[in-house]
C-alpha cells in the first residue's frame, strides 16, 4: 500500500513531514511519497521556483527510509491536478492500494479539483486530523456528504483489500505550522529554525529564499 502526499511544499515543513510519517506508520504504508507540485491549480504562482522546492523537499526528506520523493508533477509541468498524477500512478503500480493524504480543509472542498469524481476510483482517501477533533459533516457540500456517506469506513484493513474506493479518518500530531508564516517571518529578517528542518532552513539562508529587496522584489535566487 502506497501513501500519496502533495502540496506545493513552499518551503517544506514539520507540519508536513511529521503526518506524513504519522500517516506512513500508522497504515503500515510500504511507502509515502510526497509528491511537489509544479503549479497548484487553486493557489498562487508558488515563491521558489520548482528546482528550489524540489532541492528543499529532497534536503528535508534525506535518507529517512519511510518518506520518499516523486518528482512526477515536477516533470510533467503545467497545472499539477491530483486526478493526472494518481492515474499516472496507477499506470506504475498496477492494484497496489493508493492512499491519498489530505487535510480536512482539502477534503471537504474536494468537489472543486479537476475531474474530483475519478479521485476515488484510482485512491483511497485518509483524511488527517488532529487528535480529539471530530468531522462536522453537515458543513460539506451534498456531493461531498454523498461521497463520506457511501465511501467512508472505520476500518484501516478496508485499504488494503481493494485498490481505491474508501474514504478513512487517520489521526496524526497536531503541529501548526503554515509555509505562510514561515515566509512571512523570513521576509521579516527573522529565524524559521525548529519550523523546517535545519538542511531547508540552510537552503533558504544560502539562495536568499523568500527575502525582499531594496526595491520591494522577492528574490529566490538558484
Amino acid at each position: 500500500m502506497i501513501g500519496v502526499f502533495g502540496g506545493t511544499f513552499d518551503p517544506v515543513h514539520f507540519g508536513h513531514l511529521r503526518p506524513a510519517l504519522d500517516v506512513k506508520q500508522a497504515l503500515a504504508l510500504r511507502e509515502m511519497r510526497l509528491i511537489p507540485a509544479f503549479q497548484p491549480p487553486h493557489r498562487a504562482t508558488p515563491v521558489a521556483n520548482p528546482g528550489q522546492r524540489l532541492t528543499m523537499l529532497r534536503a528535508a526528506v534525506g535518507t529517512e527510509p519511510d518518506l520518499l520523493v516523486d518528482n512526477r508533477e515536477m516533470m510533467r509541468e503545467g497545472e499539477s491536478f491530483m486526478a493526472d498524477t494518481l492515474s499516472s500512478l496507477r499506470k506504475d503500480l498496477g492494484d497496489e492500494p493508493l492512499c491519498l493524504v489530505l487535510g480536512m480543509d482539502a477534503f471537504l472542498t474536494l468537489d472543486s479539483w479537476h475531474r474530483w469524481k475519478e479521485i476515488l476510483q484510482l485512491a483511497h482517501i485518509v483524511v488527517t486530523h488532529r487528535p480529539g477533533w471530530e468531522l462536522d459533516i453537515s458543513v460539506a457540500s451534498a456531493g461531498i456528504q454523498q461521497l463520506w456517506r457511501e465511501c467512508h469506513t472505520m476500518a484501516s484493513t478496508d485499504l488494503q483489500a481493494q485498490p481505491a474506493g474508501k474514504i478513512f479518518l487517520q489521526k496524526v500530531t497536531s503541529l501548526d505550522i503554515s509555509a505562510t508564516d514561515i515566509r512571512t517571518l523570513v521576509e521579516a529578517g527573522k529565524s524559521a529554525r525548529f519550523l523546517v528542518p535545519d538542511p531547508v532552513w540552510n537552503l533558504i539562508r544560502l539562495h536568499g529564499l523568500y527575502r525582499f529587496s531594496a526595491l520591494g522584489v522577492r528574490t529566490a535566487s538558484s
